[in-house]
This record gives structure tokens, sequence and C-alpha cells, in this order.
């Protein structure tokens, strides 16, 4: 029988912060399919996240249908707006949900990843970060500052990871990154920047995928998921709204699950995928593909 088998394989996911987001859903289902797990952790969430590890509290969530439980081999304080320690301002270093941890920056993982495992540690990059300060402003509402700061935390730190993981990437390795349909059309309540964000992201990974595959031999792919009611989303103040739109109306009138994205995940970094780059995957229904539905009840 064909299967996702990434026995062997080592994974990085940036940006799992709780169990109800996708980077969580794509960790699991990653180590289900055999592959081990570190993950990249917002310092001023990591304390909450590895209390809720080590306490039990999640564990029905880190439960797999063949009875394993998701272990992590790592958990790293990651914080992808800042490339280099030297970049990071003082106020930020200082503060006391940073001071606890040495180097935070997306070079400073990529070190502490060589350092644990060794020269060539990680088969699997997966980008789930993204930040909007702005996020329920309207465009033009936005300020310059809320606008750049979407862009730094949402899109060029796939660029930051990719420059700094790509050397340390087995042969073979891909990156996957999330995005969103706001890219290419409008969603109200979707603000802030961000849609530009994940705009540059989806243009990014095309470009991408080209310096990436000559470089280091490594795929670059996108996930495009539909709305979900994450812990994170609720920033954006009409998420519910936006999930309940998109089941409506919807070729398959239901919403998506975090699974169904874990599992998008494990085939476009697993061997089946080996001929697939530089594209964006919708996982969302089918919503994408609609300009007009008959009226719904």
């Amino acid at each position: 029988m064909l299967g996702i088998d990434l026995t062997g394989k080592r994974a990085f996911v940036a940006g799992v912060a709780d169990d109800a987001g996708f980077g969580f859903a794509i960790s699991k289902a990653l180590f289900e399919a055999g592959a081990s797990i570190c993950v990249g952790t917002w310092p001023p969430a990591y304390g909450v996240f590895t209390k809720l590890l080590s306490s039990g509290r999640i564990a029905e969530s880190l439960a797999l249908g063949d009875g394993r439980a998701l272990e992590f081999e790592r958990v790293y304080a990651l914080d992808g707006e800042y490339d280099e320690l030297a970049n990071v301002p003082t106020d930020v270093r200082e503060n006391r949900r940073y001071k606890a941890h040495s180097d935070f920056t997306i070079q400073g993982v990529a070190d502490q990843l060589v350092s644990d495992f060794g020269e060539q540690p990680v088969d699997i990059v997966v980008h789930s970060v993204a930040n909007g300060p702005e996020v329920r402003s309207p465009l033009l509402e936005t300020s310059r500052a809320g606008y750049l700061a979407a862009l730094s935390a949402s899109a060029y730190s796939f660029v930051s990871l990719i420059q700094r993981l790509g050397p340390i990437l087995r042969p073979g390795g891909s990156f996957v990154c999330l995005s969103y349909l706001a890219a290419e059309r409008f969603v109200a309540g979707y603000g802030g920047g961000m849609s530009s964000a994940k705009a540059a992201l989806e243009a990014d990974t095309r470009v991408l995928a080209f310096e990436a595959g000559r470089r280091f031999g490594a795929r670059v792919n996108c996930i495009s998921a539909g709305p979900w009611a994450s812990r994170a989303a609720s920033a954006i103040g009409s998420i519910e709204t936006m999930v309940a739109h998109a089941q409506k109306h919807s070729p398959l009138p239901e919403p998506i699950s975090a699974r169904e994205v874990g599992q998008t995940a494990a085939f476009l970094t697993s061997p089946l995928a080996s001929g697939i780059t530089g594209s964006t995957i919708y996982v969302d229904k089918g919503f994408h593909s609609i300009a007009a539905v008959p009226d719904a009840d």
C-alpha cells in the first residue's frame, strides 16, 4: 500500500505555541508519519506552552489514533522578526520574557539545531509564523509601521528561514509555508497589511523554489488553508464570520479541519511529492474556485 513514510527525517516547525493552530496539527501529522519534531515558539508564549506540555493539560491533543502520543525533541524559543541577535533592540533583549533565552533569533535556532543534532540536522522546515499588529484595521487606516510589521513577521521570516536553514538541510529536504485566500482576493476584516503579507509569501514561494532548488536542492511549497478559528486567529475580529461564510458557499459545504492541513503538509514534504515545488496548494473545501453560487437557505 502506498503511504507517507517520513521515518528517519527531522522536521522543524516554526510557530507552534498551543494545540489549536495549524503548526501543531502539522507537527502531529509529520510525527504520525515517522518524523521527529522540533518546534519554534514565540518567546512570550514559551513558558505557557512548555507548561501545557509538562502538566499533561493537552494530553488529549497529543494523542494519536494508534495509541502513541506526539513528542517534541526540542522546543526552541523563536521570534521570526529577528534574523540575528545583533539586530534585536535592547528593550526586547531585556524584556523578562526574552531574557531567559540566550538566542531566540532565526540564526540562533539554526545554530542550536546544529549544536544539538550535527551539521545537517533537518529534512523539513515548516513556516507557520504570522503576525499583523493592526490586522483589525482597514488598509486605509493602517500605519506604515503596522504594514511593514505584518510583512516582516509573516512573509520575510520565511525568506530568512530558508536563508539560514537551507545550508543545514539534508539532501532532498523541503520547506512549506501557510497562506490564505486573502493573498488573492479581498476578505473583509483581514486588514493591517496581512493580505499584502500573504500575497508576498505566495510570490516568494515561487522565487524561493527556484533559488533554493538550485542552491540547496530543496523544494518550496505553500498551503493556502481555509479560515480556521484558532486562538491566534482570534485577533481577527471577524474570524467566525469568515469560517461560516466559507462553509456555506464552498463546493464541499463543511468546515476544514486542522488535520486536513497537517496531512497535506505531510504529503508535500514526503517523497510522494518529489516533483512538486513552487506550488500553492489549496486546502479549503474548494472555496477558492467559487465566484458565485446559487442562493442558499
